[in-house]
Formats: structure tokens, C-alpha cells, sequence
């Protein structure tokens, strides 16, 4: 230990005129005492996050008591009388820093299983809508039986082509998509795809979507009919009778919808919102008011392309879907946002968050479930990574393990006050 190696006999004994020391903040603030305890001049490295490496950013700044410092122009070696080293705060933006546990025993497992609406997931990792096929696409890849469960390709009453031109354009963190809902109807679902579906481990969800509340309603009433256990309703589709806005867009909309669907249909319904509207907490707790048995967060993001060489947009339609990487602290937000709208409800009224955007790590999904999801779905992540979502479980499991979680509930939300 730095204890017993480095100390004040030591440095009397030697005749040292200086220390220099880099590492730890800890470490460098024993250094601090004990040489100036002797006074021995005392230089420390010290480190910081930094963006531009150039003085310009100020995001390396630290504490002095000449000021805030830059590490990369004023440093990175300061004399140590300078650095306060002042305890660190037990708290950030008001959240308590969690107390320390003891990890899990080496044959103990952490609790993974998540229950929504009483249908059991065995963990919180679900394949996302339109990323995953309808989960027997990827047997060959990786045992997508480990897997919590699997949200279908979405699904529109009739047979859809989906929309022309380019489909997918990638961007730097990310992926866009114009793929129109291209499917083989419900009744194919319902025949063809859904029976393989079931025999599969994870607990599968149909993703509904629709143009028109007609088509909305006679779609719910065929899958009431299956033994798909849950309904994800999609209103990030537009509307064609109010001009194309999306159903998520309004709260009045969004109401409409889900109170149309949850009358003929006894099943969990989890209504899947667009990020676009302007009063989306507000649109969530009204689609919870018409019978939402949870929220899941967020559908695709909206952005423009542009092929520079030819000077037109990328896509037929203009606007298309962004996900991946670069939307994931948005989305962050959003469902904390969210979770604690939520939150003011009364116990009884509340409803679970499945968080969507930018999951790509098992640390990501640790982040959203501290914000309060939860479950997650991922997306995007897949095509990059297809073993993404088995390295998310064996990657949550291992760090519950060892920060000594037992179950989900236990880290759900701490960082919501």
C-alpha cells in the first residue's frame, strides 16, 4: 500500500527536494500531505476530461486556489500548495452518491426477470421493433432464447410494400431509416410468422401500427384473438384524416387511439411514443388515463439527408428515422423525463417504461433503467453488432454481480429524486 511505501520518515531520511506524482486522485492527495507535512516541494500531474487539448474548450478545468485551471495549458503538473483537494461532494445535482455494497457471493445471481401487466420476462432485454425481423431471422446468429423478449416487424391490418428510394443512410453515430413499415399484414402474422414467434423463449410482442383508427381497431381485434401475450401500439404513424400528423403528435389524438384499441382488447397494451411531440408527457399520461398498461421510449427521432453531390434530398419522403448512438442522451432525458411525469401519479396509476435509443452497451441500459425504465429495447445497435443485445445481458448480469445488486428493482430509478 502507498501507505507503507511512501512516507514521511521515508522522505526525511532521503534528503528528497521534491516529489512528483502522478495517478488516483486519492493517492495524489496523500502525496500532497505527507510532502508538505516535511515541506518538500511537491508537483502533481492531475487530469481532467478534456475535448480540444489546445486550451480552448475549458472543459479540463480544475479547482486552485489561483483559480479555475486549465490542465492542458496551465498544468498538467501543479504545485501541490495550489490543489485544495477538497472532500468529494456526496451528492451530484441533488442524488445521493449510492453507498457502497458488497458484491454478490460468487454463486449468487442477480435477478434480471422484469414483470409487466403480469407477463414475466425473464430479463429486461428486448429485441426492438423493425430491428429484429420477427426473432427467428437471427437463430442462426446467436441464441436469441436468452433474450427478455422480441417486439415484432410492426404491423398494419393490410400487406405494405413500404416506401422507394434509398432505404438506410448512415451518419456518423448513427443510422437513418425510410423503410415505410414494409410487412406481411396481420393475418399473414397471424398464420405464418407469429406460431414460430411463440415457440421461441422470449416473450413476444406485436408491434401494431396504422393509418386510420379503422384500421387500427380491426387489427387489435384479430391479435385478441391469438395467444400473443402483449400488444405494442405504434402511434408515431400518421394520421391520414388529420393531415398526416403522427397519432402521438397530440393528446387528444394519442387518447382517441388507445381508448379505441384498449375497448376491444383485454391484452397489455404498451403504447410506443414518438419523440417529436411538443407535450409528450403530457400525451403519455393520456394515453395511461385511455388504458396505456405502459409507455414505451423513443420511436425513431426525425431528421433530413442530404446527397450533396446531386443537391436533392436522400429520401423520397424527406424526413426520415434517426437512431443509434448519437440519440442516446436525448433519450436518456426523455424517458427520466417521462418516469418521473410518471411518478406523480398516484402508486396504483403508475406504468412501467420500456426505453428505446441508442442502446448499443450494457452500460447504456444500466443508465436507462437508473433513470427508471424498465426494460429497454435495441435497435440499431443489432446491425453493427448482432451479439449486442447477448453482450448487454452478460454484461448487466456481471456488473450487478459485482456492484451487489440482486435484482433490477434495486438500482430502477436512484437517480430520480
Amino acid at each position: 500500500m502507498l501507505s507503507a511505501a511512501f512516507t514521511s520518515e521515508l522522505l526525511k531520511s532521503n534528503k528528497y527536494d521534491a516529489v512528483y506524482a502522478c495517478g488516483p486522485t486519492p493517492m495524489l492527495a496523500y502525496v500532497k500531505q505527507i510532502a508538505e507535512k516535511c515541506g518538500i516541494q511537491c508537483f502533481l500531474s492531475m487530469e481532467a476530461r478534456m475535448a480540444c487539448g489546445a486550451g480552448v474548450c475549458l472543459g479540463c478545468t480544475i479547482e486552485t486556489t489561483k483559480g479555475m485551471l486549465r490542465c492542458c495549458k496551465d498544468g498538467p503538473v501543479f504545485d501541490s500548495r495550489i490543489l485544495p483537494f477538497e472532500k468529494p461532494s456526496d451528492t451530484v445535482a441533488g442524488i445521493k452518491v449510492q453507498p457502497r455494497r458488497q458484491p454478490l457471493s460468487q454463486n449468487e445471481e442477480p435477478d434480471l426477470s422484469v414483470d409487466i401487466k403480469g407477463v414475466h420476462f425473464e430479463n429486461p432485454v428486448i429485441g426492438s421493433s423493425g430491428a429484429f425481423g420477427f426473432g427467428t431471422e437471427y437463430q442462426t446468429v446467436f441464441d436469441v432464447n436468452r433474450l427478455g423478449g422480441i417486439a415484432s416487424k410492426g404491423l398494419t391490418l393490410e400487406p405494405r410494400q413500404g416506401n422507394k428510394g434509398i432505404r438506410l443512410w448512415e451518419f456518423t453515430g448513427g443510422l437513418m431509416n425510410s423503410i415505410g413499415l414494409q410487412n406481411p399484414g396481420i393475418e399473414h402474422f397471424i398464420k405464418e410468422e407469429l406460431p414460430q414467434m411463440m415457440t421461441l423463449k422470449p416473450v413476444t410482442l406485436a408491434n401494431l401500427s396504422g393509418s386510420t383508427m379503422e384500421s387500427y381497431v380491426e387489427g387489435a381485434k384479430l391479435l385478441e384473438k391469438t395467444n400473443v401475450p402483449i400488444i405494442e401500439l405504434n402511434i408515431s404513424c400518421p394520421n391520414v384524416k388529420a393531415g398526416g400528423a403522427a397519432w402521438g403528435m397530440t393528446c387528444a389524438a394519442a387518447e382517441q387511439i388507445v381508448k379505441a384499441v384498449r375497448e376491444v382488447t383485454t391484452k397489455p397494451l404498451i403504447v410506443k411514443l414518438t419523440p417529436q411531440s411538443l407535450e409528450l408527457n403530457d400525451v403519455a399520461l393520456a394515453c395511461i388515463k385511455a388504458g396505456a398498461d405502459g409507455i414505451s421510449l423513443c420511436n425513431s427521432f426525425q431528421g433530413i439527408a442530404i446527397d450533396i453531390e446531386r443537391g436533392v434530398p436522400v429520401f423520397e419522403n424527406l424526413k426520415a428515422g434517426v437512431g443509434g448512438p448519437a440519440v442516446k442522451p436525448i433519450a436518456v432525458r426523455l424517458v427520466y423525463e417521462l418516469v418521473q411525469a410518471i411518478n406523480t401519479l398516484p402508486p396504483e396509476e403508475r406504468v412501467p417504461v420500456i426505453a428505446i435509443g441508442g442502446i448499443a452497451t450494457w452500460e447504456d441500459a444500466v443508465e436507462f433503467i437508473m433513470a427508471g425504465a424498465a426494460a429497454i429495447e435495441v435497435g440499431t445497435a443489432t446491425f453493427a453488432n448482432p451479439l449486442a443485445m447477448v453482450e448487454i445481458i452478460d454484461g448487466l448480469t456481471a456488473f450487478m454481480k459485482r456492484k451487489g445488486y440482486h435484482s433490477l428493482d434495486e438500482m430502477r430509478g436512484i437517480i430520480q429524486k
